[in-house]
């Protein structure tokens, strides 16, 4: 399997990571020698190798500061832009791990199209494309006898596409809903141990859970993207942010937290998804719902079932590692079905 890797920050280094430290047990497992031939970075660089680069120079080079650190050896190309990498190159499945945009999907959108255009397999951490183009993208794939993946953009590396989609296949899914953002669960823990709300939020900055601008997680953007993920993949609805009733949880006292927990119940920030669509926003849960005691940065999701009932999964939503595995799973399973095309 040869890859070409659109955005290498932090997951598609974690992947690069993985794929460096398990290949033994991948080969030895599983058969699976993957060869990362192209990676493009907005900004600082690409480079190919049809004969596949190393990752110790790769992480070494972007540690540097850019792919400009990368030794020279012969069949080295630099500078070829990503959508050349990912129509002209030798490889047979993009890998897109660049930044989300919610509002367009581009570029991701675009190079996800090239890719199935020219047969490669497309894998995905990236939420945008998945989140507003889902049917497209599915259809293009089907036509041109590709597969489709993304397990990452929902909970990580955690398996809650790959549940929905395979262990609970012959059973109809009546409702998602789920804890799909690690920080506002963060800082809801913080906040029912008594912390304020504006300490919650700087101390989920100081460890590295909340960015500078927080307003996609607290607000509940973030979510409500994954939200999108799901109803597209369980119910085929193609869905919006303008569309959906979305709050965060910047709205939330200290007096909320104690009559809550007086009451025997814990807020939390909860997207839920129906045929009928999706929204987010605080929830007071009774402590005996399993999605009340996830606590820290920890994500969750239940499926509500017509032959299993509710099916709750547990892990984590976010890391470098945590992330990268969900790409390895979909590799992987692309791996596995290489001569076939699964049902989804």
């Amino acid at each position: 399997m040869n890859l070409v890797i659109v955005g290498f920050g932090v997951v598609g280094q974690g992947l690069v990571e993985i794929l460096r430290d398990k290949a033994p047990v991948l080969e030895a497992q599983f058969g699976f020698r993957p060869r990362i031939v192209a990676v493009a970075t907005r900004t600082r660089g690409t480079l190919f190798h049809p004969g596949g680069l190393k990752p110790d120079h790769l992480l070494a080079a972007i540690s540097a500061g850019s792919l400009d650190h990368y030794p020279n050896e012969p069949g080295l190309v630099r500078g070829l832009p990503a959508l050349t990498l990912i129509r002209e190159s030798n490889a047979n499945v993009l890998v897109e791990a660049s930044i989300t945009d919610l509002k367009t999907a581009q570029p991701a959108l675009d190079y996800c199209h090239a890719a199935l255009e020219t047969e490669k397999h497309v894998v995905l951490a990236n939420k945008g494309p998945v989140a507003l183009a889902y049917n497209e993208l599915q259809a293009k794939a089907r036509e041109n006898g590709r597969l489709l993946r993304f397990e990452a953009t929902v909970m990580a590396g955690t398996p809650s596409i790959r549940l929905a989609l395979d262990a609970l296949a012959g059973c109809t899914i009546q409702e998602a809903r789920g804890i799909l953002n690690g920080t506002t669960n963060y800082m809801l823990t913080q906040m029912e141990s008594g912390m304020t709300y504006a300490d919650a939020l700087a101390q989920a900055q100081a460890l590295g859970y909340a960015e500078a601008d927080p307003t996609a997680d607290v607000d509940g953007w973030d979510a409500a993207s994954k939200a999108m993920i799901l109803a597209a993949m369980l119910f085929g609805k193609s869905l919006t942010l303008d569309s959906m009733e979305v709050r965060g949880i910047s709205s939330l006292t200290p007096d909320d937290i104690e009559a809550a927990r007086a009451a025997g119940e814990r807020w939390k920030l909860i997207a839920r998804v129906t045929p009928d669509g999706a929204t987010v926003g605080p929830v007071r849960l009774p402590v005996d719902n399993p999605l009340a005691n996830v606590s820290g940065s920890m994500n969750a999701i239940t499926y509500t079932t017509d032959l299993l009932g509710d099916v709750t999964l547990v892990g984590a939503g976010a890391g470098r590692l945590q992330t990268g595995f969900g790409l390895l799973s979909d590799l992987l399973e692309i791996h596995a079905m290489a001569r076939g095309i699964s049902a989804h």
